[in-house]
């Protein structure tokens, strides 16, 4: 049994790294007249969304935008400019305009050339509105095919949705511009992970819906530097299908290292799920997308760069790898130096793009599973351990032939192969051979006592392939959050319960730029359920299907038995009414407000899978709690048995 404090693993506090938090900014609140005019113009703006919406029977995230920015800037205090006041205004003035408009059927400012757009979608994750910006190329012709660059701006401690919006709107168009550029809020400072991760999944998937089928899109670039640059080599490394070339810039890799005085050794749960976002564990797969890295010769963060090279060092496979080094420079990165990173993106753009005849692909877990469009990696034998797939293309015979480390599970697209004239009708996987359907949309294969045999969606789904963890992950998608509606069976435990639900809340408003989702169970996507059996008729519905004990007078975790009246469960398990979905008990993120406030390097699993948590409030943090024990659970989401 693991008996750890929280503030040991770093879970309510950041003091133990000894990793200083970035200071609070200093604010500037407008005066009182500023204040009332933008109370005033927030509540017009209000009112003319809720009647364009009316009028379209349906909302128009484009301009809900300017009115979610209004409105969080003002709630959270976060007048971090003596501009921001003004800039208040300014955006809501855009907005009220960009209202009117519609109403009278036009929106002139979507068809600006080599300028900043504002666009705003409504996001999957929590029903919240985010923004984004697109640039088109100054002479756009529908008919002409363009690159796209996806860029991910560093961290930046004043920065909200009004100063985002704000320089976009004042930011001059470029004559020069000959390609699409997408610049991704990403909720803020968040390095790209968990929620901020699928935001820039969202906002090219809503730029493309906007686009259609007029435009076709030639290539895709992922690029940004400093915090921007740890999210393209998270991004870039984990997904190589979706990118052409991806262009980081500083940023971090690896978590040991970068944060300092990182307290070892950490526990089991934790060590394991640092591969989920350090980037130097999928070095390889620069195989499968050429990277130009781009770094100053004096910054600390060139150590990111630095990371990914020595991992590939006995790498044998071929790959692309350029890093350019700006001699005598710090954390910055000129335009000068941005040209140079453009001239070998456009180098190696182009070059004449076929379907890859080989595939070879990383994972460490079946959260990032996308081996090439035609094949996805969708369970591991264990998760956390590295796991590879090599594939094969003969087009004389063909067949696909793969080898397999530590996968359980594979999905092929034989179509997808055939919509771009290869034809395959032969699978041979770790030397077990199956006949394919050449025009059929999947082929699911899964091994089971190390022997493959081909299998279908329903088994997978039953065997929970498709879900891997963490706690954490089960804010990357769409979830609701399910409170307690009775009397808790213990007050102590059901008054903590409720202030850890709140911080939850809390931190997601402040640092993810949403308001929490609540629901009812059987509402869609993750449950998250707060509570106990007593207080949580749906806690009570789950617990029986949940590989642990929890009645008013006994709690049996792992098969060690703990008092309900000082301790309850936090944990992830699949959702038993919504495969490929989660439920999860008594937590939010695992890790919390001082750690959103430090490096983003800090916003890692603190829990794993499962915990037993025991309440330890303080005057300080009342949601503070010790881990009595915590885990992760194997892959049929079980405890894992302990190895003699």
């Amino acid at each position: 049994m693991h008996r750890l404090s929280l503030l040991a693993v770093g879970l309510f506090a950041t003091v133990a790294f000894a990793q200083p938090n970035f200071p609070e900014p200093k604010t500037y609140p407008p005066d009182d007249a500023t204040l009332k005019e933008i109370t005033a113009k927030t509540a017009e703006l209000k009112a003319a969304v809720a009647e364009l919406a009316a009028k379209l029977a349906k909302p128009n995230p484009n301009v809900e935008v300017y009115l979610k920015a209004a409105e969080w800037i003002v709630r959270h205090g976060e007048w971090y400019t003596e501009k921001s006041g003004k800039q208040t205004l300014d955006v809501l003035a855009v907005g009220l305009a960009h209202a009117n408009s519609l109403m009278e059927g036009k929106a002139p400012w979507l068809d600006a050339r080599g300028k900043s757009i504002v666009r705003g979608y409504k996001s999957e994750v929590d029903g919240s509105i985010q923004p984004y910006s697109i640039q088109y190329p100054a002479v756009f012709d529908p008919k002409k095919k363009y690159r796209l660059d996806i860029v991910l701006h560093g961290r930046d401690g004043t920065l909200t949705e009004v100063k985002f919006l704000a320089a976009k709107e004042a930011a001059k168009a470029d004559p020069k511009l000959d390609h699409f550029v997408l610049e991704v809020y990403g909720r803020g400072n968040n390095a790209y992970r968990w929620a901020g991760e699928t935001d820039v999944r969202e906002g090219l998937e809503h730029f493309s819906g906007t686009i259609g089928l007029n435009c076709e899109i030639s290539h895709k670039v992922l690029r940004g530097f400093s915090m921007g640059g740890a999210g393209t080599w998270h991004l870039g490394l984990h997904d190589p299908v979706r990118y052409s070339v991806i262009g980081p810039g500083a940023g971090f890799t690896t978590t040991r290292g970068y944060i300092k005085n990182l307290k070892e050794p950490l526990p089991e749960y934790i060590d394991k799920c640092l591969h989920i976002y350090d980037a130097v564990d999928y070095a390889e797969n620069a195989f499968g997308v050429p990277v130009v890295a781009y770094s100053g010769e004096k910054d600390p963060q060139k150590a990111a760069a630095d990371n990914i090279e020595k991992a590939l060092k006995d790498f044998k496979e071929p790959y692309r790898f350029k890093h350019l080094v700006a001699p005598g420079l710090e954390h910055q990165q000129p335009a000068a130096w941005m040209a140079k990173c453009d001239a070998e993106y456009r180098t190696i753009l182009a070059e004449e793009k076929t379907v890859a005849e080989r595939v070879r692909f990383v994972t460490y877990t079946s959260k990032y599973f996308r081996a090439a469009e035609w094949l996805w990696v969708y369970g591991l034998d264990e998760q956390y351990s590295k796991a590879v797939v090599d594939a094969k293309i003969d087009k004389a015979n063909k067949t696909v032939n793969l080898s397999t480390t530590n996968v359980r599970c594979l999905i092929l697209h034989p179509l997808s192969l055939s919509l771009k004239g290869i034809r395959i009708d032969r699978l041979v996987v770790d030397g077990e051979a199956f006949q394919v359907k050449f025009d059929s949309m999947s082929c699911v294969l899964l091994k089971s006592n190390g022997k493959w045999d081909v299998s279908n969606f329903e088994t997978i789904l039953k065997q929970k392939t498709t879900a891997p963890g963490p706690i954490d992950d089960a804010f990357r998608g769409e979830f609701v959050v399910v409170a307690p509606s009775e009397q808790a069976w213990h007050p102590a435990v059901g008054k903590h319960v409720a202030v850890v639900e709140k911080q939850f809340g809390d931190l997601w408003d402040k640092h993810l730029r949403g308001k929490l989702p609540t629901g009812k169970w059987g509402d869609a996507g993750n449950a998250i359920l707060f509570g106990d059996p007593g207080s949580n008729p749906a806690i009570a519905e789950v617990v029986p299907k949940l590989p642990i004990k929890w009645t008013k007078d006994e709690l049996v975790v792992n098969g060690v038995k703990y008092d309900p009246k000082t301790h309850y469960p936090a944990l992830i398990y699949p959702h038993p009414k919504s495969p490929g979905q989660y439920v999860v008990l008594n937590s939010g993120h695992t890790f919390k407000d001082a750690d959103f406030r430090g490096t983003n390097a800090l916003l890692y699993p603190r829990l794993g899978d499962w915990a037993v948590l025991k309440p330890k409030p303080t005057r300080d943090d009342p949601g503070a709690v010790e881990v009595v024990a915590a885990g992760i659970f194997d892959e049929f989401w079980q405890f894992k048995k302990e190895k003699k």
